[in-house]
């Protein structure tokens, strides 16, 4: 495997504050691999200083094999999309794009040519002479996206560049961003607080908390098998069940996770009692008690559900309970 980036000892510090904290992390070239974790988890931080936006206060980065101490931003061969887009009002969407361009000194035509056939990748063929005022906002993250490409950077950094968008439109972009990183074969580098953007796009995910990192891995390794009770309850919200609870049901005494929708009314199993009932659409969020253990189980669409204060019985499959020895 060809490292894009690696970090070695990586910390970030601010006076007490561990913004990232002694951090490893091996990305491939031509992996799209996300940032996951709440805010303040260190994701953007580290982010940045793949960027050359922060520097580090420990530690040693290097990019596509170059130690990145003491090499500017302009240098670095990665090129970063903001979620803000940070689009220039009075330039139309064409020089835009062609700003980098300009700056390193390339004349006009071809600039320009450069431009037009970066924002045919991203599907914008014909908007180069409108302002950015004149699109939406999913246009107007198709040119932040073409203009961070056209200098053909290996590696392209997206610091949360879908939050600004509506659901559907989010999705949209999500199987965009997706199908271009694979015709481009570059590196993504995608930071993101949402699950379930990390988990659809990613080829690995590394989960950070309080400036480390907590997990990494596969998508599915990530969801099916978390190593510690955060990464369980963050990711797809798991039932966390406690390790007394654990005990009694497997021998092994550890925090246990269990996805709700592996848990299903059932003949035979635990007995319950529902505490709530929420309609979500293509399935039912039911919240239940199993002795002092709060649980939640998602049912597929159904013409009938328990209501708030019946007993129930569920149950689920003995290998669906992952046991976090870790933890």
């Amino acid at each position: 495997m060809t490292s894009a980036i690696r970090f070695s000892g990586v910390s970030r510090h601010y006076g007490d504050v561990r913004a990232v904290d002694n951090v490893d992390l091996d990305i491939a070239e031509g992996e799209f691999f996300a940032m996951l974790g709440p805010s303040g988890s260190g994701k953007t931080t580290s982010l940045r200083l793949i960027a050359g936006f922060e520097r580090p206060t420990a530690g040693e980065i290097r990019i596509f094999g170059q130690v990145a101490q003491g090499i500017p931003p302009y240098r670095r061969n990665v090129n970063t999309v903001f979620q803000d887009y940070a689009l220039f009002p009075h330039l139309n969407v064409r020089d835009n794009v062609a700003y980098g361009l300009m700056v390193a000194g390339q004349p006009k035509a071809q600039r320009h040519g450069a431009a037009d056939g970066a924002l045919e990748m991203v599907a914008l063929t014909g908007y180069g002479d409108r302002k950015p005022s004149e699109l939406s906002g999913g246009q107007r993250q198709r040119v932040a996206l073409a203009r961070a490409l056209v200098n053909e950077p290996k590696a392209l950094l997206l610091d949360e560049p879908l939050g600004a968008l509506d659901l559907k439109l989010r999705e949209q972009m999500q199987e965009e961003l997706k199908s271009l990183q694979r015709s481009l074969g570059i590196t993504f580098i995608f930071v993101t607080h949402d699950q379930g953007e990390a988990l659809s796009m990613a080829d690995r995910v590394a989960v950070f908390n309080e400036g480390r990192i907590v997990q990494i891995g596969a998508p599915e390794t990530i969801y099916f098998r978390p190593e510690t009770p955060f990464v369980a309850d963050f990711v797809g919200s798991s039932n966390v069940l406690p390790p007394e609870f654990v005990a009694q049901l497997t021998g092994r005494k550890a925090h246990g996770a269990l996805r709700p929708e592996a848990v299903h009314l059932s003949e035979q199993g635990h007995s319950a009692t529902v505490r709530s009932v929420s309609f979500l659409g293509a399935a039912t969020r039911i919240g239940i008690r199993i002795g002092d253990v709060p649980m939640t189980m998602l049912l597929p669409k159904s013409d009938t559900f328990p209501k708030v204060g019946d007993t129930v019985t569920v149950n689920w499959a003995a290998e669906d309970l992952h046991v976090m020895d870790r933890a």
